[in-house]
């Protein structure tokens, strides 16, 4: 595949050494070749392993620090607010734009009531779980929750009119079903579901997730497939531009691009609809990333961009 968008169009040449550098950028775009040379920029190593559940094992306790995490163990301070972006005008004017911070930070603490199930047209899954964490204990709530607000932020600098499915306001959840039922009954043009994966050791980079076609139930992803696969794409090339971070070298094959049928928040979505894995919070190269203020501020704005290309075609 490659990544679509404006920004990885033939550039026209201009003199600025600026542009001549995007331009060596955007050459190295197209499918795994993208991945492995920002992954070989950025030290990645290699490794193998599967790709997360759309909710971690449930637990009903933070969980406990550990030694193997990087030297600076704790969310930096450099960056931690969201920094005033400038004006974007009415860009977005009209939008509506679903922001959807996996997880909660509460959920720890009601283990009966996202143990529960819900009805995913597939199947039954739980109504949610805590989400991973780093081994010092950042957890993955906390980490979607801001750059949930990020984004927010960045958007709405742009007219869009933006909805997020929790605020850290609820006890727990919302389950994955009402976390798609908010995106539908928002008629949202775009709505993207922020994770970190917790996979294995040396597993590192990004995925986007994109609704498989389903027809279960009530389930029936058939006329969002084709534009979450375009929503996906854009997110995916402005990710790796902004953040430096390179596609998965677990899965998706070095696109950074994952299909699957078994996430009820894909599956019972009506609107074009993505998750998004960051970075992997249980190596410690990437979680000295998620762990950054700055490098969520670049992620805000990566995912961003990619919006915004989708929804101005």
């Amino acid at each position: 595949m490659s990544y679509t968008g404006p920004e990885f169009d033939s550039p026209t040449p201009r003199r600025s050494r600026r542009r001549v550098m995007t331009v060596a950028v955007a050459a190295l775009v197209p499918g795994a070749l993208l991945g492995w040379a920002v992954y070989e920029a950025v030290g990645g190593t290699g490794g193998s392993g599967g790709g997360r559940a759309e909710a971690k094992a449930p637990a009903t306790s933070r969980p406990s620090p550990s030694s193997a995490e990087p030297s600076r163990t704790t969310p930096s301070s450099d960056g931690d607010k969201p920094a005033p972006a400038p004006s974007g005008g009415d860009t977005l004017k009209g939008k509506v734009v679903v922001i959807d911070p996996g997880h909660n930070p509460h959920n720890f603490e009601h283990p009966a009531e996202i143990n529960s199930k819900v009805d995913i047209g597939t199947g039954k899954k739980e109504c949610d779980t805590t989400g991973t964490a780093t081994n010092a204990g950042y957890t993955e709530a906390e980490f979607t929750l801001d750059v949930a607000r990020r984004l927010r932020a960045v958007l709405q600098d742009q007219g869009a009119t933006v909805k997020l499915t929790q605020n850290g306001d609820r006890t727990y959840g919302p389950c994955i079903d009402e976390r798609a039922r908010i995106g539908n009954e928002a008629k949202a043009d775009a709505v993207v579901s922020i994770h970190a994966d917790g996979s294995g050791l040396g597993n590192r980079g990004f995925h986007v997730i994109l609704p498989a076609s389903v027809h279960a139930g009530a389930a029936d992803t058939r006329p969002i497939v084709a534009p979450s696969r375009e929503l996906g794409e854009r997110i995916a090339g402005s990710f790796v531009r902004v953040t430096g971070s390179a596609p998965s070298n677990y899965v998706g094959g070095g696109t950074g691009l994952v299909t699957r049928q078994d996430l009820g928040g894909l599956n019972l979505s009506t609107v074009p609809k993505v998750f998004i894995e960051c970075g992997n919070m249980r190596d410690s190269k990437d979680a000295a990333l998620l762990i950054s203020g700055a490098w969520r501020q670049k992620a805000a704005q990566g995912i961003s961009e990619g919006i915004v290309s989708f929804l101005r075609g």
